[in-house]
Order: structure tokens, then C-alpha cells, then sequence
């Protein structure tokens, strides 16, 4: 076994070597900008094309529907500022869930600061929304509803296809933060119904600084960058046509991997658990009735400090984390675990450990010990 042992896949993954080999022409030998008129121009942009394809695939979508961003987060934010405005004389109002990644709800305060009305979505102890509390909230003013696909910190899957269901009855955009999600899940934008859908490459295997927003065919969308007209005018800016043949490769790799791996991360994941249940005294598996992400496990222990635990972890090669990585460093508890209704003597031992297609059955078993181990000398000595 070798060490580190990386159970922190919900922050970012590794890049798989095909995708590297995908790439790597783009970063010598195709070095070219896929604005230019020449041939190497033309050979870039079809490149680009080419991702756009696999991109489009992985969701059901249709390639005109896909324009690529940075990653998840600007992917989010041109989603909800991006909302076209009915012409009305009352404020516009969206709805979010409690437990949003913050791209999400910062976004959605900076509405607020704009003028918008923004209201939250509770969620049930098991993290999940439901349908009717998304309903009974919707009003003659509402212009959206964003809810993700799956949680990045306790993996809970939300009822997509129900909450889009009742935003086309009534009128209301759906945005899908799909970041956590893709890979994971099967995810088919025609089928959920809904409008708009944000992804991320370096979740499945692909590079950073890349990512896609998918926008419904027809829906009025106003443009995000000014500049250069590419993405179709969309989005101006020279594109990354390296991480965005990356971004490509990684979606059809994922697509030819993602059942057999799902269930083999699954069964590892279970057997995790119920390790940590048998071995270890006032644990909690956070989530554990709802539908969850196969690769996630997150584990609340009463009376120790996650942060704490976390670095008796780091010391021994194991890299896990405390929740969102975007929210690394923050000593208040989590948004999510609060939403939840899970107090602070249990939130503040969180622990979210997230599998790979790496993970071994014999890193876990020394995971699991060494938590029992830290846990106990944390406990003797009062942290």
C-alpha cells in the first residue's frame, strides 16, 4: 500500500493519463488559437467542436446547448445572473436551497443586493428538498428555482425531474448545479426537464479551470463576456483548447467507466462504513436514509474536533477533509450540517471521506485504523 491515501475525490480528481494524452498535443505540437483564420486555427476549433460533442453527450444535451467557462463556479454564476427578467413592476424573486454550494448562494446574495427577492429552500434532516416545500414557496414573481443535483458535502441526491415538474407548471426556470453530480449519476437534461446546468471537469477526472453550462435551446439568454465572439458570442475570450480537449476526453471516459466503477466504489464505501460503526463509539453517518453519491461517506463524531481529527489523518498519509474544499479554513460550521439540523456538538466532528476510482479495500481498512487510533487520543485528551 502506498501512501498518501486520497479519500478527497469530492474536491477534485485525479487527472486520468488518457485524458493527459488527450491534451498533450494542445500544450506542443497544436498550440494554435482557435480564432485564427489558418489551418492550425481550424484544427484547434474542431478540437473544441470535438469536446463540445462528448460534453453534450454526457447530459443528453445537444452541442449547441454547451459553452464552456472556467469551471463550476463561473458556470453558476453566469446561470443565475444571466436570468432573463420578465418585464414586471414587482421585484423578481428566486428560490435556492439551504444548501447550495456557496457559487450558488453568494451569486444569489449579489442578486439580493441588486434588487432581486431571494428566499432558501429548507431541506429535511436527510438533506434532501422537497417537492412540496419548492412548491408552496413559488409565487407569480418567481423567476427561478436552483437546486443540486447531489450535495458536495453529505452526497444526498435531490429529486430533479419532481422539482422541474413543478417549475414547468408554473412557469419557473430550473438551474441544476450538476458540479458534484456528473459521473456519478446519470444525467440527462431532456429527461430532468430542466433549463440550465452547470458542470466542472476536474470532478471527473479531467483538468482544473474548465467547466460548461448548458443553456436549453430557445431560452433568451443575454451574453456573459464581452470581448471576441467566441462560444457563439456568448462568452468572449480566448479559449483553453487544452483543458477543453480534456474536459471532453474525461466525459467519454467517464461514460465508458462510470457503472462498473459506481458500483465498486459503492460496495467499498458501505463496507467503510459499516467498519467504522462496528470499531468506532459516537459516530454518525450523516445522510444515511436519503439516496447518496456511491463514493461518499460523512461521518460526524461527537465530542472531537474534525479539524483535529483531520490532521491526525494528514499525519498518518490519509487526505480527507472537513466539507466543501471551497470552504477550507472556516471555523464555523457547516451551512449543509446546520440545515440539516444537526447540532453543533455533531457538526463540529464532520469528517466527508470520498472514494476514487484508486481507492483500495487495504487503504481503507488503515483509514479506518487510524481513525479509531486518532479518535481515541483525541477523546483521552479532552479535543
Amino acid at each position: 500500500m502506498r501512501l498518501p491515501i486520497y479519500l478527497d475525490h469530492a474536491a477534485t480528481t485525479p487527472l486520468a493519463p488518457e485524458v493527459l494524452r488527450a491534451m498533450e498535443p494542445f500544450f506542443t505540437s497544436v498550440p494554435w488559437n482557435a480564432a485564427a483564420s489558418y489551418a492550425g486555427g481550424r484544427e484547434a476549433r474542431d478540437a473544441i467542436e470535438r469536446a463540445r460533442l462528448s460534453v453534450a453527450h454526457m447530459i443528453g444535451a445537444s452541442p449547441d446547448e454547451i459553452f464552456f467557462t472556467s469551471g463550476g463556479t463561473e458556470s453558476d454564476n453566469w446561470a443565475l445572473k444571466g436570468m432573463p427578467v420578465p418585464d414586471i413592476q414587482q421585484r423578481p424573486h428566486g428560490l435556492v436551497s439551504a444548501i447550495e454550494h456557496s457559487a450558488v448562494l453568494e451569486t444569489a446574495d449579489a442578486l439580493r443586493r441588486a434588487g432581486w427577492e431571494i428566499s432558501h429552500i429548507p431541506v429535511s434532516p436527510q438533506g434532501t428538498v422537497e417537492p412540496d416545500d419548492v412548491e408552496k414557496r413559488i409565487t407569480s414573481r418567481t423567476v427561478f428555482v436552483s437546486v443540486m443535483a447531489a450535495n458536495n458535502e453529505v452526497g444526498t441526491i435531490q429529486p430533479i425531474a419532481e422539482l422541474a415538474a413543478i417549475c414547468r407548471s408554473r412557469g419557473v426556470l430550473v438551474h441544476v448545479d450538476a458540479v458534484q453530480a456528473v459521473g456519478s449519476l446519470e444525467i440527462d437534461v431532456r429527461k430532468l426537464g430542466v433549463d440550465l446546468l452547470s458542470l466542472s471537469g476536474h470532478k471527473i477526472y479531467g483538468p482544473k479551470g474548465v467547466g460548461a453550462l448548458y443553456i436549453r435551446q430557445g431560452l433568451p439568454f443575454g451574453r456573459w463576456m464581452d470581448g471576441g465572439s467566441q462560444e457563439r458570442g456568448m462568452r468572449a475570450g480566448t479559449v483553453n483548447v487544452a483543458g477543453v480537449v480534456g474536459f471532453g476526453a474525461a466525459c467519454d471516459l467517464v461514460r465508458k467507466k462510470q457503472l462498473e466503477q459506481n458500483a465498486r466504489v459503492a460496495r467499498l464505501r458501505d463496507g467503510f462504513c459499516k467498519s467504522l460503526q462496528d470499531r468506532l463509539s459516537d459516530i454518525l453517518l450523516t445522510a444515511a436514509e436519503a439516496p447518496r453519491l456511491p463514493h461518499f461517506a460523512h461521518i460526524c463524531f461527537r465530542g472531537v474536533e474534525g479539524e483535529a481529527i483531520l490532521t491526525g489523518l494528514d499525519a498518518a498519509g490519509v487526505y480527507a477533509s472537513a466539507g466543501a474544499a471551497c470552504s477550507a479554513g472556516s471555523r464555523e460550521t457547516s451551512h449543509v450540517l446546520r440545515a440539516m439540523g444537526i447540532t453543533d456538538e455533531w457538526a463540529r466532528g464532520a469528517v466527508r471521506f470520498t472514494l476514487g476510482w484508486d481507492t483500495t479495500e487495504e487503504a481503507l481498512d488503515y483509514t479506518v485504523a487510524v481513525l479509531e487510533e486518532v479518535t481515541q487520543e483525541l477523546r483521552r485528551q479532552g479535543r
